[in-house]
């Protein structure tokens, strides 16, 4: 049965990590749009489906665009920082939603620095070398695997499915159903 409990927060906490990232990081777009002036006509956040934000006119798109994958980043460390010691299974799943944050977004702006994908083509657009793209993507990564390093042992966690307990399976489950849900019920139709 402790199999069967860790295979459940394994997913759920990567699929809860993936939507909350994808909610962040569109929340920088937004309010980085609402800073500079920006009119948001629509954030797309499906569990389906990659994020975006759309905004129109957008007179600084270099800022709504950095806003993303920098508030991406910063909220979850801000959160992270937040959470007291004392609550140390709500602290190790901040630490790797954490760290998720920060290597999905540090991955995607460096690899797509390459290919100029998604918010990649709009900072090459607007001016911002291959190499800060790149160097941003760098710093991110080593951050998050860092935090994820402060977690333990990947193999420890994998020989000893003991260390994921009913309770923490059932409610990073439940969390991942709320945001599903929450995410079918606001897309934009």
């Amino acid at each position: 049965m402790y199999r069967f409990h860790q295979a459940v927060f394994s997913l759920s906490i990567l699929g809860s990590s993936w939507l909350l990232m994808m909610a962040v990081h569109e929340l920088g777009h937004a309010a980085g749009a609402a800073v500079t002036g920006g009119r948001i006509e629509r954030v797309v956040l499906h569990p389906l489906t990659i994020s975006r934000t759309d905004v129109s006119p957008n007179p600084q798109p270099g800022i709504v665009v950095w806003s993303g994958p920098i508030v991406g980043c910063l909220i979850p460390l801000v959160v992270l920082f937040l959470v007291p010691r004392r609550l140390a299974a709500i602290k190790n799943t901040a630490r790797f939603f954490t760290g998720f944050c920060l290597v999905a977004n540090g991955a995607y702006i460096a690899c797509g620095s390459f290919d100029r994908v998604g918010d990649c083509s709009e900072m090459a657009r607007t001016g911002t070398p291959t190499w800060t793209m790149i160097a941003f993507g760098a710093v991110a990564i080593s951050g998050g695997l860092c935090l994820w390093h402060r977690l333990g042992s990947i193999h420890r966690f994998i020989k000893d499915p003991s260390l994921a307990s009913p309770r923490m399976a059932y409610a990073t489950f439940a969390a991942l159903g709320v945001l599903v849900v929450a995410e079918l019920l606001l897309s934009p139709r």
